[in-house]
């Protein structure tokens, strides 16, 4: 039994990506990206614009990430964009809550934003190297 779990942790070392930790941080930093955006919208709008604002920021920021992706992400990609292109979007939109904290007035929540995604990043790194490389990621191919 120890030796499957050994082999199975020195295949799996350098996929990072698909660990199911660095996918759980990934995903809670995705959601708290939207919750934000949509938090920004509704303070930084007044009347009929707040909802619009409050419901539209989290839409289009969800549209883009689903929709430009780069080849063999886990679902198809319905617009397959360059690795590096799709590596600037992740950081831009993560940027844009980072600095929607800021001006909603919760810098030390959004330094500790920042720097979670960069460590998450960091710990993806055979993702976010073969983006940089703009290869295909075939991280998710079984």
């Amino acid at each position: 039994m120890l030796i499957n779990y050994t082999l199975s942790i020195t295949v799996n070392k350098h996929q990072m990506n698909t660990n199911p930790i660095n996918l759980t941080v990934r995903f809670i930093l995705e959601i708290l990206m939207l919750v934000v955006l949509g938090l920004w919208g509704w303070h930084l709008s007044a009347g009929w614009l707040r909802f619009v604002a409050a419901a539209g920021f989290p839409v289009i920021a969800a549209t883009l990430w689903g929709v430009f992706r780069i080849q063999n992400d886990p679902k198809p990609a319905p617009v397959e964009i360059p690795g590096v292109l799709r590596l600037l979007l992740e950081l831009g939109l993560f940027a844009w809550s980072v600095w929607a904290l800021y001006d909603l007035g919760y810098q030390q929540l959004g330094i500790t934003m920042a720097i979670i995604v960069i460590l998450h990043y960091l710990a993806s790194y055979d993702r976010t190297w073969v983006m940089l490389q703009n290869k295909p990621y075939k991280g998710f191919v079984q």
